[in-house]
């Protein structure tokens, strides 16, 4: 108790320390040391600033400053990393000019590769080079160890980033002035990062020495998390992205207040160049960060934004405002999503509902929206529809609130534990579902994939655990075991996420970089790489503790009692689900690609790239293209995001595919682009289309019906 209340006094004394400082709703140098000590005081495992830990923060800021390692050279980067040690009796001194002194010095480096960019681009005989090869992972490529070196790298990724402007259909004139305009923007986003972002970034970066989970989140991040996690906010209700310099409508939200208006309204493409509260001056956003951007057109319920809209009609450009009351949105596109599918397996036509779980979503709130409170409708729905099974599709879901993932969890059994949560001090507190009713006790299959992280693994695992569901998908789930708590500081400064517990299945193990591994492996090209928990800088280790499974699962009365999956269950859909996947054409293909990703170690040829990508549009030309299929990994992502520094680039554990992080009552997800609402990443055609993946996994639970009612061996 003594140990506990010295713990709790420390991280009151820091929070004391951060009050005290000078009045600022932005970060400043003085607030690093306290900071810094607070993260410590409330870590699971780190709780002392060791030579260790600092000289970890250094290399992940070192990281972050050259995430493409194409900026600074061997040398350089060890002069970097020379001229940070002892950075941190330096903060607590209140000096933090080896911060920005180190930034002004990158800064030079943005615009040596943009002179370098403008020289080449300007060039008219400059033109593709299909021949060229690259080892596009910085991590597997290395630093150039000269300046000849540097050049050769820059040379090869322009080719590639000029690439992706030529699949888009731009002319090679037009790709280039794209690309030129690009880095041109590089530099001027770099110059206009401010001070407390500065140093946001390299807090951040100490944060994640600790764990891969641990973050500082700017008061921009922290709203973003609001949003996420409530599936609500007051807007517009549009799908904003970024593209050469403009803010350009992607998706007009149904429901929305931009949807009310019409035709007379925005549409997709459609380039927003201005801003303006009603009666005020206008703001132009061009060539603003589209963060910046869509902090000026989201507002309060009620209050007008005056809009200065660009649309493109053939080679004619229409300027015109347009005024929009703004209003709350329900973002219900990533809400939970109920549709049924009929399969015939062995001449017996069986209902099959999907439930897609995109996140673990919810709110402090009663009035907004709850994944729980969505779920238990929709299973309400299932059996009212007398669906013979149930997939669960967590495929793309990176996490959430993790007293959601208790309760939908326990909505598939009587009542029992569903994951104990460790603490720093090793106690451990089970997390129980205490409610006698089972929702659902038909027929359940979970479909996983690498990219199912943390609260999806506390309900697979349980639901493995207790041989409740069967468990399909990649082999393994991203592997994150950990909970973060997310503390809010003064106004304007965000809030710190720490990582503060781990947490175990109900049979002792921890999804802690091994995650929840599949019973039915159905492969996608996530596979094909080091894609989870343990392949992240510095992840917590994996523990083991004694089982601590409910014995009152199970319900009492036969009419809703559910079948416990077998071993000899699982043998028998393992082998029918390989045969089919022996003979699919798809797989045979994906199963190539696999094995052509795992040979390359990374090495890509641009003529490879460009073939695939025209592949890739004939299979969608021909309705053939599936989210999960070789396609998927067509469009190769570009080297350095415009600001490599600002808090826009909090690390993601995965490419673009960040699972959600937080576990807590307050927990959070780490989001990568700014948006007004959130954006889809596919199609309303691509959502309708199943893809090869689910395919299988409705095929591997239609068998599970079958043997469920013959209760025989099945052919």
């Amino acid at each position: 108790m003594a140990r506990r209340s010295h713990i709790l006094s420390l991280s009151l004394l820091a929070a004391l320390a951060l009050l005290q400082q000078p009045a600022s709703a932005e970060l400043i140098c003085e607030n690093l040391p306290p900071l810094t000590r607070q993260f410590l005081n409330s870590h699971v495992s780190q709780r002392l600033l060791t030579p260790e830990i600092e000289a970890r923060a250094i290399e992940t800021y070192l990281e972050r400053l050259d995430s493409s390692r194409t900026l600074l050279l061997e040398e350089e980067a060890a002069q970097v990393e020379a001229s940070l040690v002892g950075v941190f009796q330096q903060l607590r001194e209140g000096d933090c000019s080896a911060i920005t002194s180190i930034h002004a010095s990158m800064l030079e480096r943005h615009k040596q590769a943009d002179a370098f960019a403008q020289e080449r681009l300007s060039d008219e005989t400059f033109a593709l080079d299909e021949s060229v090869e690259l080892v596009l992972d910085p991590e597997k490529r290395g630093r150039p160890a000269t300046q000849e070196e540097r050049d050769a790298i820059f040379l090869k990724l322009l080719h590639f980033q000029l690439s992706n402007y030529l699949s888009a259909g731009e002319t090679l004139e037009e790709a280039r002035r794209l690309l030129r305009k690009r880095y041109e923007l590089r530099v001027k986003r770099f110059q206009e990062i401010p001070r407390e972002d500065v140093l946001a970034s390299f807090l951040n970066a100490f944060a994640s020495a600790l764990d891969p989970h641990s973050n500082y989140l700017t008061a921009d991040y922290l709203e973003d998390f609001r949003i996420q996690m409530s599936l609500s906010l007051e807007g517009i209700g549009v799908a904003l992205m970024e593209r050469d310099g403009y803010s350009v409508v992607d998706r007009v939200i149904p429901g929305g207040a931009a949807s009310k208006l019409g035709d007379d309204g925005l549409q997709p493409k459609d380039k927003i160049i201005a801003v303006a509260e009603e009666g005020e001056t206008a703001t132009s956003i061009i060539d603003m960060p589209l963060r910046d951007a869509v902090k000026l057109i989201r507002g309060t319920k009620g209050t007008t934004v005056e809009l200065t809209v660009l649309r493109q009609e053939g080679d004619e450009g229409e300027r015109f405002p347009l005024s929009i009351v703004r209003d709350k949105i329900d973002l219900a596109e990533q809400a939970a999503k109920l549709r049924f599918e009929e399969r015939v397996v062995d001449a017996m036509t069986y209902k099959l509902a999907i439930i897609e779980l995109p996140s673990f979503y919810g709110d402090a709130s009663p009035d907004e929206r709850q994944c729980s409170s969505d779920i238990a409708k929709l299973l309400v729905e299932v059996q009212e529809a007398k669906a013979d099974g149930l997939l669960l599709d967590l495929s793309r879901n990176g996490g959430g609130l993790l007293d959601h993932a208790v309760e939908i969890s326990g909505f598939f059994i009587r009542k029992g534990e569903i994951v104990g949560v460790q603490d720093a001090r090793g106690r451990l507190t089970p997390l129980r579902d205490r409610d006698n009713r089972i929702l659902y006790s038909g027929p359940l299959v979970v479909h996983t994939s690498r990219m199912s992280a943390s609260a999806s693994e506390i309900l697979a695992g349980a639901l493995k655990d207790y041989r409740r569901a069967v468990i399909t998908g990649d082999d393994h789930t991203f592997g994150k075991g950990t909970v973060q708590t997310v503390t809010p500081l003064p106004p304007g400064k965000g809030a710190l996420k720490i990582t503060t517990a781990v947490f175990f299945r109900p049979g002792g193990k921890s999804t802690q970089n091994s995650g929840v591994a599949a019973d039915i492996v159905i492969p996608t090209l996530l596979s094909a790489d080091d894609t989870g928990e343990i392949a992240q800088p510095f992840a917590l280790p994996s523990e083991e503790i004694g089982p601590f499974l409910s014995s009152y699962a199970n319900a009492i009365s036969p009419t809703d009692r559910w079948s416990r999956v077998s071993h000899s269950t699982i043998g028998e859909l393992a082998r029918r689900s390989q045969e089919r996947l022996d003979e699919s054409e798809e797989f045979a293909e994906l199963r190539e690609r696999i094995a052509e990703v795992r040979e390359s170690e990374g090495l890509v040829r641009l003529a490879d790239l460009l073939k695939r990508r025209e592949e890739a549009e004939a299979k969608e030309a021909g309705e053939d293209a599936a989210p999960e299929s070789a396609a998927a990994e067509a469009t190769v992502k570009d080297d350095d995001a415009d600001s490599p520094e600002t808090p826009s680039e909090q690390p993601a554990p995965l490419v673009r595919t960040a699972p959600a992080e937080t576990e807590g009552t307050e927990g959070t997800e780490d989001l990568e682009a700014p948006i007004d609402t959130a954006g889809a990443e596919s199609s309303d055609d691509d959502q309708d289309k199943l893809s090869p993946q689910v395919e299988e996994a409705l095929n591997v639970l239609g068998d599970l019906v079958l043997k469920y009612r013959c209760q025989c061996t099945m052919p």
